[in-house]
C-alpha cells in the first residue's frame, strides 16, 4: 500500500472518507435549517455523545450545509474556564461585519453593530489574539445593563434582525458546551428562545458530552423545545464495515471480512478509533488485499500509538487521587458504575470523594448517565486504565 494514498484521517474533528451512519442526524440538520431560513419554527440540535463519536465532524458537515443554503456560518469551540462572552463577540462581530460589507445601507446591520458595541462594554479580548474594534457607539439601552441573560438576549436578536434585513441567515455553532456553566448556558437558550419567538433567521447547533442534555435541561425547563439532542454511539457493525471498506475500495485495494471483524471487535465501532485503525492497517499491509494478520498487527501498534497520545494526554491531566479513582471504576469494568461502588473499592465514603468525582467531571474525564452512576468519556479509556494498572503493578 502506498502510505501516500491512505485514506484514513485519524485526526481530531477530521472529516473520515466516508461518513457512515450519521445521515438521519445530518437530515434533521439540513431539516432546521431549511426552515429557519424561511422564518419558520425548526428545533435546531444539540449533539451528545463520548469523545470520539464524531460530535465536531458532524458540527463541521452542518456549518458545510449550511454554507450551501446561503448562510453566513461561525463555528467556535467552548473549553474550561471561557467564558460565553469572550467566545460570542468575536464569532457576532464577524457576522455583523461581513453582513455590513453586503449590505451597508440596512439601518439594522448598523443597529447590530451597535448593540455589540454596548454589548462589549469595557470588556477586551486583545489576550485572546483578537482586539475587538468596530467603530461606532454604543446602541444606549441595549445590551448594557450588565444582566447576561438580557444583555446577550438583546445581541443576538440584534443580529438576527441584521440578518433577516440583509436577506442573509446565520448559523452559529458551538463545541464543547458542557463547559459552560449553568448561567451563562441558560442565557444562551434564552437568546434562541427570543429568536425562535420573533421568526428570525438566525440558529445555534451546539455539541457535547452526553450531560449536556440535564445540563440544559438544569439551565432552562424549555430547553427540549427549542433542541433535539441526538445521541452519537458506536456505528453498528454494517456502518463500520462500510466506513472501512468503502475508501479502501475506492484506492483502489480490498480488505478482508476476517480483517474487518477484527477491526470491529477491537474497536467496538467507535468513528475514531476505526480511522485508526484503518489508517494504521494500510501503512501495515504489503499487497494490495488488507488480511485478517494485516488487522492483528494494527491493533498491537493502534493500541499502542493510543497509549502513548490519545489516552495518555487525558491521563497525564489528573491527581495521583483522580488517577486512583479512574483505577478503581475501570476495575469494575465496562460501562457505568455505581460511583458508591468505586468509593467502597477504595475504601472511602462516597461524599468524601465528591470533589474528586466532580473534578473528573469537570475536566471532562467522566460523567453521570444517570443519579448514583458514572463512566467514563472516552470509549475504551477502562481498557487503558487496566493496561496502565498492570504495567505500574509488573
Amino acid at each position: 500500500m502506498d502510505k501516500n494514498t491512505n485514506p484514513f484521517n485519524p485526526g481530531a474533528g477530521v472529516s473520515p472518507p466516508e461518513l457512515a451512519g450519521r445521515a438521519e442526524v445530518l437530515e434533521t440538520a439540513e431539516t432546521a435549517l431549511a426552515r429557519t431560513k424561511r422564518g419558520k419554527h425548526a428545533k435546531s440540535l444539540m449533539i451528545l455523545g463520548l469523545r470520539g463519536v464524531g460530535k465536531t465532524v458532524l458540527l463541521n458537515q452542518i456549518k458545510e450545509r449550511a454554507v450551501q443554503l446561503g448562510y453566513l456560518a461561525e463555528m467556535q469551540e467552548a473549553h474550561d474556564g471561557a467564558e460565553l462572552k469572550q467566545l460570542l463577540i468575536p464569532v457576532l462581530r464577524r457576522v455583523l461585519l461581513r453582513l455590513d460589507r453586503l449590505q451597508r445601507t440596512v439601518e439594522t446591520v448598523k443597529k447590530g453593530l451597535r448593540v455589540l458595541r454596548s454589548f462589549i462594554g469595557s470588556i477586551s479580548i486583545a489576550a485572546s489574539g483578537a482586539e475587538v474594534t468596530l467603530g461606532v457607539d454604543p446602541e444606549t439601552g441595549y445590551a448594557d445593563s450588565g444582566n447576561l441573560e438580557d444583555d446577550l438576549r438583546d445581541v443576538l436578536v440584534a443580529v438576527a434582525e441584521a440578518a433577516r434585513d440583509a436577506g442573509t441567515p446565520v448559523a452559529i455553532l458551538i463545541d464543547e458546551l458542557q463547559y459552560l456553566p449553568k448561567e451563562e448556558l441558560g442565557a444562551l437558550i434564552r437568546g434562541i428562545h427570543a429568536i425562535n419567538q420573533a421568526g428570525l433567521p438566525l440558529v445555534l447547533f451546539g455539541a457535547g458530552l452526553p450531560q449536556l442534555a440535564g445540563q440544559a435541561g438544569d439551565a432552562k425547563s424549555y430547553a427540549e423545545r427549542l433542541f433535539d439532542f441526538p445521541r452519537l454511539g458506536a456505528l453498528e457493525e454494517a456502518d463500520a464495515w462500510k466506513a472501512i471498506r468503502d475508501p479502501v475500495e475506492d484506492e483502489g485495494a480490498h480488505i478482508a471480512d476476517d480483517a474487518l471483524r477484527e477491526i470491529y471487535a477491537k474497536t467496538h465501532g467507535y468513528p475514531y478509533f476505526l480511522q485508526e485503525w484503518g489508517y494504521t492497517v494500510w501503512n501495515i499491509a504489503q499487497g494490495d488485499i488488507i488480511t485478517e494478520h494485516d488487522a492483528r498487527m494494527a491493533t498491537t501498534e493502534s493500541i499502542r500509538k493510543l497509549d502513548e497520545s490519545f489516552f495518555r494526554v487525558r491521563f497525564d491531566r489528573t491527581t495521583p487521587l483522580e488517577r486512583d479513582y479512574m483505577r478503581r471504576l475501570a476495575e469494575l469494568g465496562e460501562g457505568p458504575q455505581r460511583s458508591a461502588d468505586v468509593a467502597a473499592a477504595m475504601q472511602r465514603s462516597a461524599p468524601s470523594l465528591g470533589p474528586v468525582r466532580d473534578s473528573l467531571i469537570k475536566k471532562g474525564m467522566i460523567f453521570s448517565p444517570e443519579y448514583g452512576q458514572i463512566a467514563f468519556t472516552v470509549p475504551l479509556f477502562d481498557e487503558f486504565m487496566r493496561r496502565e494498572t498492570s504495567t505500574a503493578d509488573a
